[in-house]
């Protein structure tokens, strides 16, 4: 089995996605299940003693995941992360409590923002807004509405106070984006909730290019994860991962080309404007909710900062492919510890 967008994912003894092996007494199988959410199809990988185990395990793990995304949509006017934002159209700068899962990623969020000194920003939500109408409509954002997004836009707009659980955003009008950070936290959820609740700690849970592993498949030391390549025309790189996550942000198929230039659905936070030339960044970590913010800041930041940013975070791990143009070759900058999760070539 082959799961490819920007990551692919397959595993030893592999069968066709959505099937189920039946199992001995005593062993394990390998199921798959798919259910869409948060704007992207997220898929489970488990290893279970019997196929109704398994299926009740993934619904409750979808159920979870789709309890997350009703907290942190911005497509959903309802959502409590929207709620939030209106509640401060309403009153500037005032504290307003949130829920523990909207904590937790707001809080993670700001530490990786402050980090990478907001190459990673989640106030950029009006930012995003023009864009997404730049790539309907083919052309570049009004300047002056681009200036007044901007103003909207800065991590250092955020307090938070974790023994209140509360959240302040000082303008009126700003507007949070958890595009970058909700799929990795509600895959990490997804696969605590099998191991706490069904004692399934063998299993991967993936959306779209943001992964996170669990204990290996039996008969397996590990998850074997292929990155796609910036081009569609060279081979992908093998890793293998226990326990760890793994995120792959670039403009293979999400962009827009205004004006001969191509532009990145990645934006830098700072200049308003999608990435240009082509990128692909690769993070792993420990968990899915920091691969997940750290790809989008090594994809913004120049490669020497990135490295600093992902060897300066426990366990992390980057790759990062540059190709300027299509007459250019790549340039690749990998950190250190990147070469340990490389799996041996399987030709």
């Amino acid at each position: 089995m082959t799961i490819r967008v920007f990551v692919m994912v397959t595993a030893v003894c592999c069968i066709g996605f959505g099937q189920s092996v039946w199992a001995k007494p005593g062993e394990l199988a390998r199921h798959e299940f798919e259910s869409k959410h948060m704007g992207t199809t997220f898929r489970i990988v488990l290893y279970a003693p019997d196929k109704p185990t398994a299926e009740r395990a993934s619904k409750a793990a979808f159920a979870r995941v789709a309890e997350l995304d009703t907290i942190m949509s911005d497509y959903n006017a309802e959502s409590e992360l929207m709620r939030l934002c209106k509640a401060n159209d309403a009153a500037p700068g005032k504290p307003i409590p949130i829920s523990r899962d909207l904590f937790e990623v707001l809080e993670k969020g700001q530490a990786v923002a402050k980090a990478s000194d907001g190459a990673f920003d989640m106030t950029v939500g009006p930012l995003v807004k023009l864009w997404r109408l730049s790539r309907r409509t083919q052309r570049l954002p009004d300047a002056k509405e681009l200036a007044d997004a901007k103003q909207l836009v800065g991590y250092d707009k955020v307090t938070l106070d974790a023994t209140a659980r509360t959240v302040a955003l000082k303008v009126p009008g700003m507007r949070l984006d958890l595009g970058g950070i909700a799929k990795g936290y509600a895959a990490d959820e997804a696969l605590l909730l099998l191991k706490d609740k069904f004692q399934i700690s063998r299993a991967l849970v993936a959306a779209y290019g943001d992964i996170t592993c669990g204990d290996a498949p039996p008969d397996a030391d590990g998850w074997v994860v292929d990155i796609a390549p910036i081009s569609k025309s060279q081979k992908p790189r093998t890793l293998k991962l226990v326990n760890q996550a793994v995120s792959t942000s670039g403009d293979l198929e999400q962009f827009v080309e205004i004006g001969g230039v191509r532009y990145s659905h990645v934006l830098d936070p700072k200049t308003g404007l999608g990435l240009t030339g082509r990128r692909s960044a690769t993070v792993i970590a420990k968990k899915g909710i920091q691969a997940d913010s750290l790809t989008k800041a090594a994809s913004v930041l120049p490669p020497d900062k990135a490295l600093a940013l992902i060897a300066a975070t426990d366990g992390a791990a980057t790759s990062i492919v540059v190709k300027e143009n299509d007459d250019t070759p790549e340039r690749v900058t990998a950190s250190k510890r990147f070469a340990q999760f490389l799996a041996p070539d399987r030709r």
